[in-house]
């Protein structure tokens, strides 16, 4: 294999019959990213680096690669190797073999690894592959340099943000399919399962689940589903995920009439959102944009709101790759996705949005569904309001 290859991959994204990345535009993705991890890697005198969390794998093959067998884990079937060379591996056990092969890295320009299932020599195989023991990892490994990899993941390509809008697209239909189905007397596992079949019969996986009806939506932020009939009230909470990326939204159903109180609380939650997306320009930090939420709160009349709850931050490979603190040193950088979810005792808006070349785009709009209008400057930030069945 020689030390740089100029094509790392043979083929376009195609879904459903629709081209969403070319395979000249993929090449140029796994190419720079290629090029940046190697760069990092001469900087830090190291000689490779073992990648084996999830999000980093699906990062360095550009969501061509799924490895997860195991649907929570941090770690899937096989680790890739990256020298300061150039030159690329994965390694894998000789049961998974055959089919990573066939269905995830065959059009990749990696190079297999293979051992029995019971003999476990990465390290030093890729030690020796490398030239050198000084290897960094992105898991826990003696012997390793701890590595991250979001610095060089938080600016998204085109083509990775090609995927993202389909993503969010779909997420988005499968959110408003789930909520179009709610009825009083379903259950909290009820809403689940509805949600989890939409997203899944599309081919995304369910990350996050905080399902709750009636009193749980105003008494609790994180409320898992345990179980509970709905009456009047209903919120269907989710992260989802493909290629890698992930996608947050929330949304709410009410039957009968919607409580005025809670129809201005929504109002009050969109309207700190829209101070946060007005705010999430290049150059402004963790801790500055805490400080937008606290401040967009006391103008609403929700002095302190911000300590019940995170507000939502970055997101890309992670639900959430960072949130807001008061001490946050992170900084918003182009083509950065984010996700804020500002709530107030039972009202909440939560989308997932990207800064693409100094605007935002949101990913996940539901315009079948009640929006609210919210303003920053006399820059429009809609919300989604409650569905009223």
């Amino acid at each position: 294999m020689s030390a740089i290859l100029s094509k790392r991959i043979d083929k376009s994204l195609v879904v459903n019959g629709e081209t969403l990345v070319t395979e000249t535009a993929w090449n140029t993705e796994l190419d720079g990213k290629h090029n940046a991890l190697v760069s990092w890697l001469r900087s830090e005198d190291l000689a490779g680096i073992l990648i084996r969390r999830n999000e980093n794998v699906a990062w360095v093959t550009g969501g061509a690669v799924e490895l997860r067998v195991l649907t929570p884990g941090e770690t899937g079937v096989a680790s890739i190797l990256v020298t300061a060379s150039g030159k690329r591996y994965y390694f894998t056990t000789e049961n998974e073999a055959p089919r990573l092969h066939d269905e995830e890295f065959g059009a990749l320009d990696f190079e297999p690894v293979v051992f029995p299932w019971f003999e476990d020599d990465t390290l030093p195989t890729a030690q020796k592959l490398a030239g050198g023991p000084l290897l960094a990892s992105d898991t826990a490994l003696p012997g390793t340099t701890p590595a991250n990899l979001y610095p060089l993941r938080q600016s998204l390509s085109e083509s990775e943000i090609a995927r993202y809008r389909w993503l969010g697209s779909q997420t988005a239909a499968a959110t408003v399919e789930s909520l179009q189905a709610v009825e009083p007397g379903l259950t909290e596992y009820d809403l689940e399962a509805i949600t989890a079949a939409n997203l899944l019969k599309r081919g995304i996986l369910p990350s996050v689940y905080l399902y709750a009806v009636d009193g749980r939506v105003y008494k609790y932020k994180h409320a898992v589903a345990r179980g509970n009939r709905l009456k009047n009230y209903a919120m269907l909470n989710l992260c989802a995920r493909k290629w890698g990326l992930a996608i947050s939204i929330t949304r709410f159903v009410h039957f009968g009439r919607l409580p005025a109180e809670l129809e201005e609380r929504f109002k009050s939650a969109a309207q700190v959102n829209a101070a946060l997306l007005h705010a999430s320009r290049l150059g402004a930090t963790s801790a500055q944009l805490f400080r937008v939420a606290q401040d967009a709160y006391i103008a609403e009349g929700y002095p302190g709101e911000e300590r019940f709850h995170h507000q939502g931050g970055s997101t890309g490979y992670g639900e959430r790759e960072w949130v807001a603190n008061p001490r946050g040193t992170q900084t918003v950088v182009n083509n950065q996705a984010f996700a804020w979810n500002p709530s107030i005792r039972g009202g909440k808006a939560e989308d997932t949005v990207i800064l693409h070349d100094g605007r935002i785009e949101w990913l996940t709009a539901t315009p079948t569904l009640p929006v609210l209008q919210a303003s920053v400057d006399g820059e429009a930030y809609p919300a989604a309001g409650v569905l009223v069945k």
